[in-house]
């Protein structure tokens, strides 16, 4: 059975249950099976009466809904080849998209949207609205395509964080597999139960390990509710009231810096139990321990603790996160509050994924074992290399780059990392941000950026420089020009530069006084640094930085 099998007979199934949820002006609008399945079969009919046929493109351009999940499922029910596109991206970038994939037909949630499109793309791909795509009367329920393994069912463009984006095609196989991966790591973590899993999910559903989230949930018992305002996004989540969710670090990272900050505003006795509480917390790791600090680990346990696990979720069994690699601290951190933080790992050419922690052994600061049938080992440069039935057939259009990315009959991930003795393996950066200095020392930057930005939380992101310099620089980028005073970086750097190999400490930094974001073009999609973006948007600044002498 396919996935998309698997999806129409569970939503038959549970024709009479709640399977998908919206949290719309702070009340939540809820579909059954069944009337999920009618509003896919209004699209198919909509599909089929404008000609498609399969292997014919459908590009979809809008948010998170439940209509976005029904128009996608109906696309590959027809047998087209669904592109998603996110809806915040810069609109050059997404006609870029559009004219790469060329759609017979792309689906906009609005007005808005479907104009801007219009305005840079060719008149001759078709534009259509969710409200005329939805406005029929459901037909009669239609069998869905057969797909064999190797029939493409979407292209999906990566972020992009040097160069053009690309698109990745995954076909049914891929996707098969990797449900029946995810489906078997949550049988895990829920173990054996009657009532359905509550997951939320506010991460868009263009990006492949958001999408393989939502196809899981659908393909089991389970509810999935679906955040509509990321600035609402506490009170939604106690709406919703979820066993697990999916992450990016820096939702994770603003979390505990925001609780941090709540205690050490709150001052006196609260404050002073807590750091002791997370001091002792670390030192047991290491074997360490102290009576004072023991004992307000022991009442931080008992009060404290439990007040917090409710403001994020009362219910939670484990928080999942991917994308990008996650401190250890902040890992550590909401482990001591008593939610377990389980990593995945993987890219869009993997499906999503290559990587899951177990949830009943997991090594904090790993991002677990390959997954069933997946084989990962490192080339002789340490690059990670995988081989198994995630790994993508290709890129669109692009068959230069698929040798290439397929040299050897392994995806090459362009990823650093290593295993240990038991198969979890750690990822300790990306091979083309690695940083080369003239002295002909070799420094991966993402370790020594999330340092930084853990001592200085005002920080919304930190760059380092330094590629065929005589030393590393950093570029932080904040909320305003006086967020974040030159002193208060020189401190953090200067505890940061404490005891580190000359060639690993930071000379000179650089304040930018506004954010890197997805609208400015300076972040991808998923929230990954453009490098070569920022480079040549603050070059000036860099090269006064690097005019400078170390001391």
């Amino acid at each position: 059975m396919t996935f998309l099998q698997q999806i129409f007979a569970r939503l038959e199934q549970a024709a009479g249950a709640p399977v998908l949820r919206e949290i719309r002006d702070g009340r939540i609008v809820s579909v059954t099976g069944g009337e999920l399945l009618a509003l896919i079969q209004q699209a198919r009919q909509f599909l089929a009466a404008r000609g498609m046929k399969k292997g014919d493109r459908c590009a979809l351009l809008a948010p998170n809904g439940i209509r976005w999940a029904a128009l996608d499922l109906a696309a590959m029910a027809e047998g087209l080849i669904v592109v998603p596109l996110y809806a915040r991206q810069a609109f050059a970038e997404l006609a870029g998209m559009v004219k790469d994939a060329t759609p017979a037909l792309l689906c906009a949630s609005d007005d808005a949207l479907a104009a801007e499109i219009r305005a840079r793309c060719p008149a001759a791909t078709e534009i259509a609205l969710f409200d005329t795509i939805f406005s029929g009367a459901p037909p009669s329920p239609a069998p869905c395509h057969g797909h064999a393994d190797h029939d493409a069912v979407t292209i999906i463009y990566t972020s992009g964080t040097s160069g053009e984006p690309k698109g990745v095609v995954l076909n049914a196989g891929n996707i098969t597999h990797m449900v029946s991966c995810t489906n078997a790591r949550l049988d895990q973590l829920m173990g054996t139960r009657q009532q359905p899993d509550r997951a939320f999910h506010y991460l868009p559903f263009c990006f492949a390990g958001s999408w393989i989230l939502l196809l899981t949930a659908l393909s089991r018992n389970s509810v999935l509710t679906l955040s509509t305002d990321l600035a609402k996004l506490a009170d939604e989540l106690k709406l919703a009231g979820p066993d697990y969710f999916l992450n990016v670090p820096t939702l994770l990272e603003r979390v505990r810096a925001k609780i941090e900050e709540s205690v050490r505003q709150r001052g006196g006795w609260t404050a002073a139990v807590f750091a002791r509480a997370q001091r002792q917390y670390l030192r047991r790791r290491t074997g360490e321990g102290r009576f004072f600090d023991s004992l307000a680990l022991w009442l931080a346990g008992g009060v404290m603790f439990p007040a917090i696990r409710k403001t994020i979720g009362p219910n939670l069994k484990a928080l999942i996160c991917g994308s990008a690699p996650l401190s250890l601290e902040t890992q550590l951190f909401f482990m001591m509050l008593g939610i377990p933080v389980l990593q995945v790992y993987g890219l869009t050419e993997t499906t999503a994924i290559c990587t899951m922690d177990d949830p009943r052994h997991y090594e904090p600061g790993r991002v677990g074992p390959a997954i069933p049938g997946v084989e990962m080992t490192l080339s002789d440069a340490g690059e990670i290399l995988v081989r198994g039935p995630n790994i993508f057939p290709g890129y669109w259009q692009r068959p230069a780059e698929t040798a290439k990315a397929l040299e050897g009959g392994w995806f090459h991930t362009g990823d650093q990392g290593e295993a240990d003795a038991q198969g979890n393996w750690r990822i300790t950066g990306r091979l083309k941000n690695l940083i080369i200095l003239n002295s002909g020392h070799n420094i991966a930057p993402e370790p020594i950026e999330e340092a930084l930005a853990a001592r200085l939380p005002e920080a919304q992101q930190v760059m380092l420089l330094g590629n065929q310099r005589s030393f590393l620089a950093a570029l932080l980028a904040t909320q305003g020009a006086n967020a974040l005073a030159p002193g208060r970086v020189q401190s953090a750097v200067d505890a940061f530069n404490t005891g580190l190999p000359h060639y690993k400490q930071i000379h000179a930094f650089h304040v930018v006084s506004e954010p890197f974001s997805i609208e400015n073009g300076l972040l991808t999609a998923n929230g990954k640094l453009k490098r070569d973006a920022i480079a040549a948007r603050f070059a000036r600044e860099i090269e006064q930085m690097f005019e400078k002498k170390p001391a």
